[in-house]
């Protein structure tokens, strides 16, 4: 990978690691870090705290023209309906994936709850 390309992807990683931080304000900066190019695994590290909170695995892809096509099936969701744009996509033989805005799946994360815990909180369902 050019040193460019290198740099376009940590300061991706870093925009989703600042994203991470400000909807979960009660982790601090060494909770979510940007791993270093080339490292193996996820592309954003989270200390076992952050990962009770937010219990992913993140890699991070930037591409100058890549995935225009998928650009164009969220402008044709944006278009039907005023809700957010989802667009569900399935190759042969593969799963199902979704799409949605950064936005939109940061305030599906916070708001997710799993084995009676909400993400961004250690509580327990009543």
């Amino acid at each position: 990978m050019s040193k460019q390309g290198k740099q376009k992807g940590r300061l991706g990683q870093q925009e989703i690691r600042d994203c991470l931080l400000e909807t979960f304000p009660e982790l601090e900066p060494d909770d979510v870090k940007s791993t270093i190019m080339g490292d193996t695994g996820a592309d954003i590290q989270l200390s076992p705290k952050a990962q009770k909170i937010i219990p992913i695995s993140i890699e991070v892809k930037r591409r100058k023209s890549g995935l225009k096509t998928v650009y164009g099936w969220m402008d044709q969701a944006t278009n039907h309906s005023k809700g957010p744009p989802v667009v569900f996509y399935r190759s042969d033989r593969q799963p199902w994936l979704v799409v949605v805005n950064l936005e939109h799946y940061l305030s599906l994360l916070r708001g997710y709850k799993t084995d009676g815990v909400s993400f961004g909180s250690e509580k327990t369902k009543p």
